[in-house]
């Protein structure tokens, strides 16, 4: 008998439309960035003169925070989301749901097991196949007894013309156009519920470290539950026709006749497996937080040099720099580069009250935030997907 369904706010996964992707940029934002993937951004590091004189440089242990006035307000800071391989059994145990992982790639680890998202939520609104699982971020809220545990998951279309579908989209009154490829669940728990204990468990390896109950997972992409069984071994179960059709056509078609309970069956094959082919590499996420930069903008900073090409520093030079700064998306965009390029990332996580999305553009970005369509309440951005 599965455990009661949770409530809301304290188990259910509720779909929320990913509104502040880095890679899709809400709104009329269809700019051409011909102009952007041109420009080199470098960093006027004091080294040696053009006639070899050494230039003492500056040592680059200063804090920004420590040229701040106290009653100036400081940037909310941001926590990056790092991926790496797993190299060690334990790397891959860690990844386990029992012990609430961030990750990238391969199959989510649901919170909660039993409850996943069904029907059309799980789908892609444009095309209607099955989601594919991108990333999940482990965020918990000790505050309150309902998230003690919280978690989101994120998924899209692997079809390119849908996410330009959707990003068209995204400018449009959610209420009569709810259409998306790109989609996040968020999951809640307190800390007592029916699937984990109180403490996460330590040095636990192998069948002493088993989780509660799960549901059946489809057998193709081991993402969604598998409600769908193959009328022949009534073994395999899949999310979707499309998915058992997959499998049938890459290997079921061979080894259902070789799962117990079929009329032929003398092995037990690997056919249980989630299929390698479907899911994307699997990494670990760590948490750090982001590095601090003395400088806070573009405009301002007097070490940041933008050039096109080879150009003399003269006049020409000086009306060049004069037009980047006059244009808002060359600005942004430079502002964008320097913060993403100091450290490899895929996640920006920041929950403080004035935090915001690090814009690549400023053309259309989103300034008046949409309503939540539950409540009608306002939103709150918390975090954004970035490419690796």
């Amino acid at each position: 008998m599965e455990p009661p369904r949770s409530r809301c706010y304290s188990g259910d996964i509720h779909p929320l439309p990913c509104q502040l992707p880095c890679r899709q940029v809400p709104g009329n934002m269809e700019v051409c960035t011909n102009k952007l993937q041109n420009l080199n951004i470098i960093s006027d590091v004091p080294g040696k003169m053009d006639d070899g004189t050494k230039v003492e440089t500056e040592p680059d242990a200063i804090s920004e925070r420590d040229y701040l006035d106290d009653d100036e307000d400081l940037e909310p800071e941001v926590t990056l989301g790092l991926l790496r391989k797993p190299q060690e059994p334990q790397d891959w145990h860690f990844l386990l749901p029992q012990h609430f992982p961030s990750k990238a790639g391969g199959a989510p680890a649901w919170l909660d097991p039993v409850n996943l998202p069904s029907g059309q939520s799980r789908c892609c609104d444009f095309c209607g196949d099955p989601l594919r699982f991108v990333l999940q971020v482990y965020v918990p809220d000790g505050w309150k007894e309902t998230t003690y545990h919280r978690a989101f998951f994120v998924f899209m279309c692997s079809s390119m013309s849908c996410l330009q579908l959707d990003q068209r989209e995204q400018g449009k009154d959610r209420t009569a156009n709810p259409r998306r490829s790109v989609k996040v669940f968020r999951c809640q728990l307190p800390r007592l519920n029916a699937f984990y204990a109180a403490e996460e468990p330590k040095g636990c390896m192998g069948s002493q470290c088993s989780g509660a109950f799960r549901a059946r997972l489809c057998d193709w992409c081991g993402t969604w539950k598998g409600e769908i069984l193959c009328s022949h071994c009534r073994e395999a179960s899949y999310c979707s026709r499309k998915h058992q059709e997959l499998h049938w056509r890459t290997s079921h078609e061979n080894d259902c006749c070789q799962i117990p309970g079929s009329p032929d069956a003398f092995i037990l094959p690997d056919a249980a497996k989630v299929f390698p082919g479907h899911t994307w590499p699997e990494y670990v996420m760590d948490h750090e937080p982001e590095p601090s930069c003395l400088t806070s903008s573009v405009k301002d900073n007097s070490k940041l040099m933008v050039v096109e090409g080879e150009v003399e520093p003269d006049a020409m030079m000086q009306l060049f720099m004069d037009q980047f700064e006059a244009d808002d998306d060359n600005t942004c965009w430079a502002s964008f580069i320097d913060r993403v390029s100091r450290q490899p990332q895929v996640l920006r996580y920041c929950a403080g009250k004035n935090a915001k999305p690090l814009w690549a553009v400023s053309t259309g970005s989103l300034t008046d935030t949409p309503s939540c369509i539950y409540c009608n309440g306002p939103l709150g951005y918390e975090f954004q997907r970035l490419s690796a």
